[in-house]
């Protein structure tokens, strides 16, 4: 591969996850039922309405679940896996692409969990300006993953541990569930 593609390949990834890390973090805010009136919600409220709010006419929400969200997420990682593998010269099959992008996706809403439960970790070794905008978000994406477990695990000496277990799940999730369907979704795209 030369040179040039693969620093397009740099570029539609970063453009790529971009994007979906805004639907992504959107979804994932109205399902926490975070504060609408929280300026980082105001932000991606006014950059990703443009396309969901007439996709919402087609697909319309599930209780808290933005539907519309969820399948424009999808679709943005079906066309960078697609893109990706063009520029690198061999284009996936339409076959395996949908399971490649649910992996894909799968993979990027494990890995943003994964960063989330970091930095609340670290949020609580340090002080911590509540009054910043994002601290309430981290603490309120985070504890639905953090609760169930916190409600089987006591403190050890004081010392929560439901964030590592958590941060182990995900990586085994990675791992034993993504991987075998990223697997699948290349075996069939690429016709075997």
């Amino acid at each position: 591969m030369d040179y040039f593609a693969k620093a397009a390949q740099i570029l539609v990834n970063f453009a790529f996850v971009l994007l979906i890390s805004l639907i992504v973090l959107r979804v994932l805010l109205q399902c926490v039922r975070a504060n609408f009136y929280n300026p980082v919600c105001q932000f991606l409220y006014k950059v990703t309405n443009p396309v969901l709010m007439p996709m919402r006419r087609l697909v319309p929400p599930w209780r808290n679940l933005d539907l519309a969200g969820v399948l424009l997420a999808f679709v943005l990682s079906a066309i960078k896996l697609y893109a990706l593998y063009a520029l690198d010269g061999r284009p996936p099959g339409l076959a395996g692409l949908p399971l490649m992008a649910l992996a894909d996706l799968a993979d990027f809403v494990l890995m943003l969990y994964f960063g989330l439960i970091l930095v609340r970790v670290l949020l609580s070794f340090v002080k911590v300006d509540h009054a910043n905008p994002v601290v309430p978000l981290i603490y309120q994406l985070a504890d639905p993953v953090l609760r169930p477990l916190r409600k089987r695990l006591p403190p050890v000496s004081g010392l929560d541990l439901s964030p590592m277990i958590a941060m182990l799940v995900i990586l085994l999730a990675r791992v034993l569930l993504v991987g075998p369907v990223l697997d699948l979704g290349l075996q069939l795209a690429q016709g075997g």
